[in-house]
């Protein structure tokens, strides 16, 4: 798949999925909600405080038929509640509607009813580059603050599922830093090797091809690329890019979307559900393509491995 267009068209012939929505009194979710039903994409419960619900849907113009809304004024209760609808098999997507992420986070981690599998949670944002004919996978831009080595071989490898969803069998993956050479100044630099040599050596199942440090100018542009005499199988083409930091990951996502006007979806691995996790300022459509790529992900079976910190004789 190259383009959202494609996405939507192919998720469109999936089984309809159910997806709770955590604090849904959001013009933007609620039009996403009605847009993902009448596409046949899923089926929304809306959980939050229903008066707004409805006064926001009326107001737009919007029917909730085929919509469930669940009462639930008090928003990290509305996030309990949705969480605990995907934790009990009731719904087979999450979703954060209007909240902050930090609240909406605390309940996909609670230990009693959250969605926490034992292996590391991290956020993929998916740029549609209609210049390049692709689909750019940016992590961890949302989850992860200032993940070490071994998280971020556990995050790549996140990512490397994800892009395989999508068609690309065997993803080209920049480890991102502010310069292409090792500088032990710069943790980033000794990471990126570190995952690039990982790679080398086949610790990753399935496979994909890692290298780094690479600037973020010479991981997306051939010219860039063959102008700093950069060459490798990565150089100019990557399919991912792994930032060094949750900073790094937000300005980027952000700078294409609202200085390069990139369509984007926004999605958390490693739960035990596809969980759609966006801005509250992103658009309708950007929701509404978020959970197309959630319903993607649901029931698909992880088989990935990672060798790391272990010896073997």
């Amino acid at each position: 798949m190259t383009t959202f267009d494609e996405v939507l068209e192919s998720v469109e012939e999936y089984p309809v999925r159910e997806v709770a929505i955590a604090v849904a009194q959001d013009p933007t979710v609620i039009e996403a909600a009605v847009e993902a039903k009448k596409r046949n994409i899923a089926r929304c419960v809306l959980v939050g405080n229903e008066t707004e619900i409805r006064g926001l849907a009326e107001s737009s113009g919007l029917a909730l038929d085929g919509l469930h809304v669940i009462d639930q004024k008090d928003p990290i209760h509305a996030v309990a509640r949705a969480v605990q609808l995907v934790h009990a098999g009731e719904a087979d997507i999450l979703m954060k509607g209007y909240i902050h992420t930090d609240d909406f986070l605390r309940g996909v981690l609670n230990k009693e009813y959250g969605l926490r599998t034992g292996s590391i949670m991290s956020h993929v944002f998916i740029a549609e580059i209609r210049e390049q004919e692709k689909l750019l996978f940016i992590t961890d831009g949302a989850m992860n603050i200032m993940p070490d080595l071994e998280q971020k071989a556990a995050i790549l490898l996140n990512a490397v599922h994800l892009a395989r969803l999508f068609g690309v069998m065997n993803p080209k993956v920049a480890v991102l830093a502010a310069v292409e050479l090792v500088n032990p100044a710069m943790q980033a630099t000794v990471d990126a090797a570190c995952l690039a040599k990982m790679s080398e050596r086949s610790q990753y199942v399935p496979h994909c091809t890692v290298d780094g440090p690479l600037a973020m100018d010479n991981a997306v542009s051939v010219i860039a690329a063959k102008h700093k005499k950069i060459a490798g199988p990565v150089a100019g083409l990557a399919d991912i890019l792994l930032v060094p930091s949750i900073e790094a990951g937000n300005m980027l996502v952000k700078s294409l979307v609202y200085l390069g006007h990139h369509r984007l979806m926004g999605i958390l691995l490693g739960a035990r559900a596809p969980v759609v996790l966006t801005s509250r300022s992103d658009t309708m459509e950007s929701k509404l393509l978020s959970i197309a790529g959630a319903v993607l992900m649901v029931n698909v079976a992880r088989e990935l491995r990672l060798k790391v910190g272990k010896v073997h004789y």
